[in-house]
């Protein structure tokens, strides 16, 4: 072979393994990159033409994809749309997945590593691949209650299994429909997109597990866990007359029924002035730590997105005192404090909450299945035990009489939030039933009456008894 051929050889040749070597480099590096670049329609096109399996309440899928004649070939559908959306999310061409379509999408889609063995019978059999089923833990009955009894105002409710962990009811509202943004008629998807988008009541956000408010008094019962586990008993007397916070000149006020009552009694009425004056003897650091064995600073149910609650760091005595009664900048989701409750009813320990029982495989085999686990002893048992006594006070004789049900020990708290002069007071609620394992947590964040007439025990403690009446 004579030089220039041979030139020429190496040439074409060192050309062809710069050439392996960079698709071999773009595969493994950017092959996640390409395939969600929103410009590769073909990936997005393969995608959305899946075969995706149903999530199911109950027996009974809430989502599901049916063969319909177009270029997608699967349209995914939701049953009750608005009802279970802060459960299920959305499966959309333009806007991608939220909810449990987005974080079991893979099981769904039936491309999980899991279901490998499934795929290659599929490949062998010649079979069309199908996704996977996922069985949330939601109770049907609770969640229709919920829904029903929070009337359209803004708001959320959420119901655990005190023993378990597991979520029963997940509901937001206002809410949104689903199938709307999973539709075929790609433009109709993005005028709803941007309803949703510019919609001053925000109908996307997830009210019961991503967003965080004042609690207002129902932080008392983690004030009162503190005492509790600090040498304090229900029965002692403390000063319930009007207290000004050290160094300011905020006077807390109140008519406890005395001067001097039982921690008991306070909680029952719902006294600021003692609780105020309580926090400030116990002082931040135990009102922190007690916040967040309680689960405070950590992310919860991460399947469908959540934000951590915040007890505030570097506070003086008065803002101690504010942060004791729920106020100041204490900011909790409502599974958060609905993880409170459920925590006094399962002798202190607080247990991870969960939202999917199980995933199956097409041919229902089972890929994956929920076992419930400890999250953290927020209090002894000795402790938990007073706290619901106490609880069980506040709706026997104090202001949370309305979630009283016939035949059940009901334990609650009440709370009213005031953030500004501009906002209707937020109004809580939160309960557990004894005998049926379960605490719920009601959050109005707006209560559509006079600001004047808003109090968890009138608007919130409603809603919970329905959801009790739901599961007994």
């Amino acid at each position: 072979m004579n030089r220039p051929i041979r030139g020429v050889a190496v040439t074409a040749m060192a050309l062809f393994l710069a050439l392996a070597l960079n698709v071999s480099v773009t595969y493994l590096t950017r092959q996640d990159s390409l395939n969600n670049n929103p410009q590769n329609r073909r990936v997005t096109d393969a995608r959305f033409a899946q075969n995706r399996g149903p999530i199911l309440v109950g027996t009974s899928p809430v989502a599901q994809s049916d063969p319909v004649k177009d270029r997608f070939k699967y349209q995914r559908s939701y049953g009750n749309g608005p009802l279970y959306a802060p459960v299920t999310g959305y499966y959309s061409y333009y806007f991608g997945t939220s909810g449990l379509e987005a974080s079991y999408s893979p099981q769904l889609s039936g491309t999980a590593d899991s279901q490998l063995l499934n795929r290659l019978v599929n490949s062998a059999t010649g079979k069309v691949p199908q996704g996977g089923t996922v069985e949330t833990t939601i109770d049907a009955r609770a969640q229709r209650a919920a829904w029903q009894a929070l009337a359209g105002r803004k708001g959320a409710v959420v119901a655990l299994d005190s023993s378990t962990g597991a979520v029963r009811a997940l509901v937001s509202s206002p809410s949104y429909d689903p199938n709307d943004l999973a539709s075929h008629d790609l433009p109709a998807t993005q005028a709803a997109w941007k309803k949703l988008e510019t919609d001053p009541d925000r109908p996307l956000a997830n009210r019961g597990t991503r967003e965080i408010y004042a609690p207002g008094s129902t932080f008392k019962l983690v004030t009162s866990a503190a005492a509790l586990e600090n040498g304090w008993s229900q029965e002692d007397t403390l000063d319930a007359t009007t207290y000004r916070l050290p160094g300011s000149t905020r006077e807390i006020t109140g008519d406890c029924g005395g001067a001097t009552i039982s921690l008991a009694d306070a909680l029952a009425v719902s006294c600021n002035p003692l609780f105020a004056r309580l926090g400030v003897e116990l002082g931040q650091d135990r009102l922190r730590e007690q916040a967040e064995r309680f689960g405070f600073g950590t992310r919860l149910l991460t399947d469908i997105g959540s934000s951590a609650s915040v007890f505030p760091e570097e506070l003086d005595k008065a803002q101690t005192g504010m942060s004791a009664i729920g106020a100041f900048e204490v900011q909790a989701s409502p599974l958060q404090m609905a993880l409170v409750a459920a925590a006094i009813d399962n002798s202190g320990v607080v247990m991870e909450p969960y939202i999917v029982q199980r995933v199956l495989n097409a041919d229902l085999s089972v890929v994956s299945e929920a076992h419930p686990q400890q999250l953290s002893q927020a209090v002894s048992d000795s402790t938990a035990a007073e706290l619901k006594q106490m609880m069980l006070g506040v709706v026997q004789r104090g202001t949370g009489w309305r979630a009283a049900v016939d035949g059940l020990s009901v334990g609650g708290k009440t709370g009213t939030a005031v953030t500004s002069d501009e906002r209707r007071p937020y109004a809580w609620f939160v309960a557990f039933a004894d005998e049926l394992d379960v605490a719920v947590c009601v959050f109005i964040e707006d209560a559509e009456i006079p600001a004047t007439d808003i109090a968890g025990g009138l608007v919130a403690a409603p809603v919970a008894k329905a959801v009790i009446e739901a599961l007994k």
